[in-house]
């Protein structure tokens, strides 16, 4: 597989060969989803909470004698089966978090690019920088490569100038090559990645 290299005047400058064994084959869509949630799971903030017995407000007292009323036996006001009482096993704070083997992160974001790169919305450009931090210099390097939307740019190690520049622009995320996952491929239109970051990832990936 062959792609295009463009400047930000969206002209021809080079090629680069891609790896069959990299973004060739079957794309594994079920590496995908998994690796999309886990990544949604991990955002999950996880601050639910519920009330047992112990948290009820209330008094621990006894509310009558255990034998002779005939009443039901009960040994205070703060019981589950009781209006107001405590929940018995109800949600409480935690982390959604958990991890994947190194070889599904890979393999899922191996064939989320594949997928970008066999239905045509991936950019190769041969560098990606702004002359100033003016989110207007951003948006008309974007207009130029005919993005229009959400797009996803992917460096080596990003400029500062550029991601201060795309901040404001709703959509567009600016991503170093060794932080981006699955999800962030398949959560936006169009990806543009700089040479040096696709021959990376085609390197990672291998």
């Amino acid at each position: 597989m062959t792609v295009d290299i463009v400047n930000q005047q969206n002209e021809k400058v080079g090629s680069l060969d891609l790896r069959d064994e990299v973004f060739g084959g079957r794309i594994k869509t079920d590496l995908i989803h998994e690796s999309v949630v886990r990544a949604n799971a991990a955002e999950r903030r996880g601050t639910h909470a519920t009330k047992t017995r112990a948290m009820v407000s209330g008094s621990g007292k006894k509310p009558w004698r255990q034998k002779g009323t005939g009443r039901a036996r009960v040994g205070e006001i703060r019981n589950p089966l009781w209006r107001k009482g405590g929940t018995v096993f109800g949600p409480q704070p935690r982390s959604y978090d958990y991890q994947l083997p190194r070889k599904v992160e890979k393999g899922a974001l191996r064939a989320a690019l594949a997928q970008k790169l066999r239905d045509g919305h991936v950019i190769v450009i041969d560098a990606l920088s702004v002359s100033e931090i003016k989110t207007r210099a951003a948006v008309d390097m974007l207009k130029r490569l005919g993005i229009d939307g959400k797009a996803l740019l992917v460096d080596v190690k990003p400029e500062d100038r550029l991601a201060l520049s795309v901040r404001n622009i709703q959509g567009v995320r600016v991503v170093p090559s060794n932080r981006v996952s699955a999800r962030d491929v398949m959560n936006t239109r169009r990806v543009v990645l700089t040479r040096a970051a696709l021959e990376k990832l085609q390197e990672v990936l291998s």
